[in-house]
Order: C-alpha cells, then structure tokens, then sequence
C-alpha cells in the first residue's frame, strides 16, 4: 500500500519548494515474539516467558520505552536484567537524530543476542502507521504513533489461553501526557522491581525529582536561551569558547575562545556566581565585565574538599580567598558565563562522600578529575558503595543548587587497588581499551603467515644487509631496525628500514577504522594498550632478529661528513640480525675486542649520529630535559620495589638522529609530491610570555636567556652555568620544557606555518613508528602511492577529512601523555606506601603565593610544601610576583633554592592520595620539621628481602 508524504521546504535563494515523498506500508513485518502465531516469521527475538519480578507487573510482559526513557535512562537499559524490550521505529530514528552516543550504546544493546531486544517497524506496518492531524507538532505526532503501536501489540499478541495473568505489554515514559494513557513510569516500574534494588541508583533524575532537591534560595544568575546566546554572539556582546576548570582552584576557569585562523584568547572567570554552572569542557557564551572588574589568576591552591556544602552556604565568605592585591599588568580579561551551548558530560569516576545523616539516601559524589564539581546523587547503597570507584552522569544543575544531580552508573572496583585506579585512568583520560572486536580480528592475517613469491616480486630485497634493531628492554613492538655499510665508492650506505604496517591494515575496513579511532599506543608502567591487535604488534609487523619481516625502507647515500647525496624509498623485504637494547648496543661499540658486522654497522651509524646531532644543534634545535622514572618491579605481585630516573646512553641518541632524519626526508617527500594532503607535524614557536618565569628563574642566580629565536634560546642555555650547582643547567632546561608549545599534527593544505621549532627544521612529520601511532601509517600510504609502491583512495586525497583525522590524533596523542602521567603518579604513590617518611633533597621549581613546589631529582618527583594548613596558625607570608618569591617569616624562597624535605604517602584521602612534603631545611622555627629517624630504611629493607 502507498502514502505519500507532503512538506514545504525553503530554498537558499528563499523560494519554497513541494516536496513529495512516497512512504510504503507492508503486511509482512513480523512482530517477533515467540507466542506469536499469526506472523510467519522464521525466527523470534521475544520470549515466550518474559518475566522480570515486578510488584507492579507481576505477569509476563514486554517493555515499550519511549523515546525520552531511551535518551534519558540509558544506563538502565543497558543492565542486563531488562529484557524483552520492544524498540519502535519512531523511537530509534528520534533517539539517532537527538543524540549520536545514545544511538550507538542503544544498537549495542540491540545486537547482544541474550537481551532479546527487538526494533519493530511502527512506520511502514499498514496496522501501526499514523498520518499527522492539523495542527499536530511532530513530538505529539511521535507519542500518539508510540502509543498506537502499544496498543496494537497488546491486541496482537492477546490470545484466548492469555487469561487476566497473560503477556502484557507495559509502555515505559515519564512523558505528562503519555503518562495519564499509559501502563507505568519508568520510575515506578524500576522500583517495583524485586530481585534488582540496585537498578533504582541508575535512574536520572526527572525534573520532578529535580525540584525536590534543590533549596528555594536562588543561588545563580538564569542561563540565556539559545535564541539569546545566538543574538549575542552574532552581535558581539558574547564569546562562544570551551570551558577549562581549573585543576588547583575550584572557583577559578577560563574560556578558551578560538578566533580567525591561529588566533585565540583567553577569558578568565572567578567566583561561583560568574562560574555560572559550567562544567569543564562545556562550550559555552560568556560576556565580558567592565575593565574595572577584571581581576588576575589567584595565585591560591583551593581546593572544594571540605565538608558537603549546603544550598544557602555564604558564598562570600567562600570567595574571600580569592581576592588579592591587583597589580595593572596582573589583570587579564574577566567575564561571566551567560549561557551554555552545548554541554560535554560524560560518566565521570569518582567515590562517593556518604552522608552523616543516618538512613539519608542522597549522598555526595567526588570526581577524581579535580576539573568537576562534585554531584549529588540518590544511593539506597551507600554502605556497599563506600570505599568504592564508581561511575556517576550528571542529569542537570537547577539554579538553586550549590550541586549538579545525578545518577549512579556502575561500580569499578575497590579504590587503591591496581586493576581499578587503571581502569579509572584510561576512563578519565578517554583511552579506548576494550579488546578488539571480531570485526576488527576478522582483517588480521591468516596463520601461519609467511612470505610468498608473488610478495617477493613486489619488493627489494634487502635480507642479505646487516640490519639490526636497538630499542629499550623488553620492547615487543620493535618498529624500526636500521644498517649501515661502506658502498665500492667509498661512500657510507644508511638504511632506516621501518615495520610496513600499511600493508596489513588497509583502508577504511574495520581494522583501519579501530586503529584511526585509538591513534596511539598507550605506554602504562607494566602495561601496554595497543594501537593494533598483538597479532600484528609484537609478532607480524615487529621486526624482530631472525625472522623475514616487510619493511618500508629509507636508503641515503652519504659521506663521511654525514650529508647526503642520494635519497630513496622502497618497499621491502629484511631479516634482521639481532634485537639489541640501548645497553647491549653501547656496550658493543665500546669494546674494542668485538669487530663482527653488527657491531662494525652500529659504530658507523654512531659516528654520523654524532656529526647529524652537531649540525642539528648548531641549526638551533632545543636540547631540553624533562625527567623520566622508571619503575622495577616485583615479578610476584608487579607492585614497584625501586624507582630511579631513566639514563640516557649515545645509543638513545644515535637511533634518535636517524629516526629523525628519516622523518625529515620522508615530510620533504610527499610535502612535493601532495602539497594540499600531506600530513605533516609542526611545533609552534612559544608566545614571548611563555618564557617569562624562565627568564625570572635564570635572572634570580644573575644568568642571562635569550628567547628572540630558538638558537639564542640553545645557545643561552648551553652557556648556563653556577659555579657549585651542577644541577642548575639540568633545572633550566626542565622549566624551558614548560614553556613549550604542543607539537602537533595538521594537513599541508590547511596551514601555511610548517616550521618544528624544537628541532629548528622548516617541515617535519611521523614515519618510524606505525605499530603505536595511526599519523604514521597514513604517511606511509602517502609515500608509497608517491613511489608507486600502493593505489590511493579518496579520503587520503581530501584536506578537509585529514584534517579532522588531525584533530583526532592530536587529542588522543594528548590524553595518552597524560595517561601515561597518571600511570607514573600512581606507581608512585604505591612505592611510598611502604616506605614510611623519607627525607631527601630538592629544589624549589615555582614559588606560589601559599607555597613552594619541589622538585625531588631522585626520584624525578614534585610536589607541593603548603605554609598555610587548616589545623595550625599560618607564619606570616609575603608573596612578590615579580620576583618571584615568597618571604616566609624571615626565610625568602626563590626559584631553584635547595631545600630539604621529608616524602610520605598521605592517604587520608582515598581517592585523591598524594605525595606530602614538609621543609626540613632550611629550619624556619614553627614552620619546617624535624627530620625522621632513619626507620623507614629496616622496612625498606625487609620488603627488599
């Protein structure tokens, strides 16, 4: 049977075009139920016993969400106690236009064969279809359509033996008008359910419930609607930007508003009420405030861990703290947030604060990201939840609540213990880390794979060369190996050969897709979460000794002086002759008794290192330091026993200027052969600003740094030195690191900027590691359709779909650091743990208004000494920005002072456990400690055994 469908539509040219859209209705879509006996489906996804245990239906029956249930309880689907579950037409393409997340957690859902979750075609079934009434708005048209096919469904499936206790189907909403027609709500029925209490926490608040919890005292300004935000923004009295909390001040952010092409500007907000209900991340509207209002960064850690706030609290008194004296070139500009444009919640992770109020279901919740306010949810399990990580969704933040409300999503785990906190670090930082998918498996390699003669005629072959690798210990992933012989001419022949990892993963099949979506490895301390299946990872693509490997090779021809003289790419075929480590490899070099060709290869490539490092560093390339620890631990129970910072061997070095080169070389390659869709990494030259506390740190022990170019700023550097204070260069070059920019990945053929300011060379890119990092295989594929070793497709050719690949990169490239950050910050804090106080040297790295943060070289640790604790009278501190210094009592610190500390675990704090440091020396009466007793050294000991 044919409808037709009739809409006006505009044009751009602002005529009004008839649209006629024809739209079928069928006999033959089945209804899926297996007590079903009238449609002739093959098979059924319904059961015939479909039984939850519910007070409130205590027969047999199927669920009908309607679309606001899907969108707004989710989290309540997806427990696998609800089954049975009718899924309308109307409702999924609803719930795919309003919100792509929920989509695709619902087709999940869909697809888990246990659920018997079932989508049934409301819309082209001639019994359930509905034509629009005048004056119908498209909501009320989609409820009616719900409720129709309700109905249809309870009289389909009505048989004589169905009696009063026989199938039901119960339509779930909270929707008002749905609610007067139908079975239940969705609350009511969640909290009739017997077996399952637990499932009520995951409920999201309704707006109902919402008014329940909120004082009547009105504690912030109304967001502007949409229609407002718009005006303002179109006009001019409003910026749009994102949201960024501060991690050390909870009444402190700032909006980061992205302006014509690489401009951007920062508006700072302070206090509760400007704050307006932002939450980190948020895109929001912001106006302004007048010059005479705008204020400075407080230079205060504050941070809202006391006790629950209530609705009517003194915010005054709260923000007393943040004001301080205002120097005119302190001030930034200020605003106020006016509106939001579109909120970035996700499930947050965090534990839960359990109220004092005894039999109290409402609780507060604390995220572990220090960026989130905390949330108040309703728990009937607070008990069990305590000393918990869970997960909690914000629902809103009404304007009268100090709190945004939410639900509970689910538990992870005990706090503190190790599988938990990392699930909770790639939760928080966003890291894909489910296993692989079959789809994803399904693209992988039959085994045993091996290399076949139609392969060979493909490729060079190159396994009679002495090639090797030379990488950390225990590294399984080895990406790149490298050789290095005299040629009949005289000249040197250098080869970086790197794992063709393109040539297993091939474009836009699921493989690829997963790969693209990861972007990057992630590196944890004892754990590794790959990029691409092991399969490929540490066996195929991994060039390991003795075993025939396809490569795609870099070949130069060189002098003695290191410059080259002929450059060339080919794919290959190589077998490499040993796996070394960077010890193994330098310990071969230096022993004058061992001239095989492994070692000959490697002395060779360390000569030209050494002459490519020199002329890297004269260009104006940065040598800068940042401290990297490595944990050893304990093969038993892999919790940390030793902790040291990594040394780094001309080994590091030698493999580094190669890696380099060959990047280099391949960015000029396919930037000449694809100048609009090459993709490239560049590094931003810092705004002067940024080196401002480094100048200050250098001019503090009277030493000049030029920043005017990135060779003045090497040169400054290298010539820094204090007479008696070995470690001040090592501490410049630390804090030189802190100033730098982000490198970053973009597309040729949407910037114009390509410089790499760290490595002073006018274009750069990603070649040499494609087993942990996606830019790189897209590199390869550009390079090996410019050689004509592989075919392109559209996407690699598109600008504009590189450059939101880019964007992708650059974010998880990012969230891996900080991953990693996290990881290393943890591993920490369980070295300490057993470690009772220790006390050791330091150096003051900054100097904030209420302390100092230290820096342990040891161990490759900072942390903060607080002058201003809650339980004890403050010394008498005074702050100079411009030094900067802090003058406590008698004693002023400045930038890289030596200082003694004591280091322990505090862990009053479950889920915010930290490093504690206290002064030792220098002695300020009432303010430093005593050192401990050497104690902790015999329970040091005793773990070492």
């Amino acid at each position: 049977m044919l409808k037709s469908k009739t809409f006006v539509k505009k044009t751009r040219s602002g005529g009004v075009l008839k649209v006629v859209r024809e739209h079928y209705l069928r006999d033959d879509i089945w209804c899926g139920s297996e007590v079903c006996t009238e449609c002739k489906q093959d098979s059924t996804v319904l059961q015939r016993d479909a039984c939850i245990e519910s007070s409130l239906c205590p027969y047999p029956h199927y669920l009908v969400p309607d679309t606001n249930v899907v969108l707004h309880q989710i989290d309540v689907l997806e427990d696998p106690v609800i089954r049975n579950v009718i899924i309308l037409q109307t409702v999924l393409q609803e719930v795919r236009h309003r919100s792509a997340p929920v989509y695709k957690r619902l087709k999940d859902i869909i697809h888990e064969q246990g659920r018997h979750f079932y989508t049934f075609t409301n819309e082209h079934h001639r019994e359930t279809f509905i034509e629009r009434e005048p004056g119908e708005s498209a909501n009320d048209q989609n409820d009616r359509a719900i409720r129709v096919a309700v109905k249809w469904y309870s009289q389909h499936l009505k048989t004589p033996e169905s009696g009063p206790d026989g199938l039901k189907v119960v339509l779930l909403t909270n929707d008002q008008g749905n609610k007067l027609k139908a079975e239940e709500t969705v609350d009511e029925y969640i909290k009739s359910l017997i077996g399952n209490p637990e499932l009520v926490d995951c409920l999201a608040l309704s707006n109902d419930d919402k008014n329940e919890i909120t004082s009547s005292k009105v504690l912030f300004p109304e967001h502007l609607p949409l229609s407002k935000v718009q005006a303002g923004i179109k006009s001019g009295s409003f910026l749009q930007g994102t949201f960024r909390a501060s991690r050390d001040n909870y009444l402190e952010a700032t909006v980061f508003v992205q302006g014509e092409g690489e401009d951007s500007t920062e508006v700072l907000i302070q206090g509760l009420q400007n704050l307006n209900r932002a939450v980190h991340q948020d895109v929001v509207a912001v106006q302004l405030l007048p010059k005479n209002q705008w204020v400075a960064p407080s230079s205060v850690v504050l941070q809202d861990d006391g006790a629950a706030k209530d609705d009517n609290v003194d915010e005054d008194e709260e923000e007393k703290v943040l004001t301080g004296a205002l120097t005119e070139t302190a001030r930034r500009a200020t605003g106020k947030v006016v509106g939001i444009i579109k909120r970035n919640w996700r499930p947050f992770c965090g534990m839960l604060n359990v109220s004092q109020i005894k039999e109290s279901t409402r609780h507060l919740f604390t995220p572990a990201d220090r960026r989130i306010p905390r949330i108040r949810i309703e728990t009937r399990q607070a008990s069990t939840l305590a000393g918990q990580r869970i997960m909690v969704a914000i629902d809103g933040w009404p304007k009268d609540s100090r709190y945004p409300n939410g639900h509970f999503v689910r538990s992870l785990g005990a706090a503190g213990e190790k599988d938990t906190e990392e699930e909770v670090l790639l939760l928080e930082h966003d890291v894909p880390h489910q296993a692989f998918s079959q789809a994803v498996l399904s693209f992988l390699p039959k085994m045993p794979w091996s290399i076949t003669p139609e392969d060979m005629a493909q490729r060079q072959d190159l396994r009679h060369l002495t090639v090797c690798s030379v990488d950390p210990p225990g590294c399984t992933d080895i990406d790149d190996a490298l050789h290095c012989r005299e040629l009949e001419n005289g000249k040197l022949e250098v080869g970086v050969h790197i794992a063709d990892v393109s040539h297993f993963i091939r474009p836009g099949n699921a493989l690829d897709k997963e790969a693209a979506n990861r972007g990057t490895t992630v590196y944890l301390c004892g754990k590794r979460i790959d990029m691409v299946p092991e399969l490929l990872s540490s066996n195929l693509c991994s060039l390991r000794s003795n075993v025939e490997r396809f490569a795609f090779s870099c070949i130069w021809e060189m002098n003695h002086k290191a410059e080259i003289l002929k450059t060339r790419f080919t794919k290959s075929v190589i077998n490499s002759k040993a796996s070394l480590t960077y010890a193994e490899a330098q310990m071969r070099i230096d022993d004058a008794n061992k001239n095989d060709d492994i070692t000959e290869s490697l002395r060779g490539l360390n000569k030209l290192a050494k002459i490519l490092k020199k002329k890297r560093i004269e260009n104006g390339a940065l040598t800068l330091s940042s401290l990297e620890v490595r944990f050893h631990m304990d093969s038993e129970t892999h919790d940390p026993i030793d902790l040291q910072t990594k040394e780094l061997m001309e080994t590091n070095s030698m493999v580094e200027e190669f890696m380099l080169l060959a990047n280099i070389s391949v960015a000029q390659k396919i930037y000449e052969e694809f100048p609009e869709s090459a993709l490239l990494r560049k590094h931003p030259a810092p705004p002067p600003s940024n080196y401002d506390i480094l100048i200050k740190a250098a001019k503090s022990k009277n030493v000049m740094i030029h920043t005017d170019s990135a060779k003045a700023l090497a040169d400054s550097l290298d010539g820094a030195k204090v007479d008696g204070f070995q470690y001040f260069n090592t501490l410049l070059r630390i804090l030189a690191t802190r100033c730098m920019m982000q490198a970053v990945y973009f597309c040729s053929g949407m910037d114009s900027d390509f410089h790499h300011y760290g490595l002073a060379s006018p274009i750069y890119t990603h070649f040499t590691s494609p087993i942990r990092r996606y830019a790189d295989i897209i590199v390869h594929r550009l390079l090996a359709v410019a050689i004509g070793a592989d075919s392109t497709y559209p996407d690699l050719m598109d600008k504009h779909k590189q450059s939101a690949l880019c964007n992708n990169l650059n974010y998880r490239h990012k969230m891996s650091q900080y991953a990693q950050r996290s990881s290393v910050a943890f591993h920490t804090q369980l070295f300490f743990k057993t470690r009772g106080i220790l006390n050791e040297k330091g150096f003051v790295l900054f100097v904030r208004k209420n302390a100092i943060i230290v820096l342990i070289p040891k161990f490759g640790l900072e942390g903060t000494v607080f002058f201003d604790s809650k339980d004890k009278a403050s010394p008498n501190l005074v702050f100079d920005e411009e030094g900067p210094t802090l003058k406590v009592e008698q004693h002023t610190f400045h930038i890289f002072d030596q200082v003694k500390v004591t280091i322990s675990l505090d862990d009053s704090n479950i889920q915010h456990q930290k490093i504690r440091m206290a002064l030792i020396e220098p002695v300020i009466p009432g303010v430093s400690v005593p050192a401990p007793e050497a104690e902790p050294q015999a329970k040091k000991r005793k773990l070492d055994r």
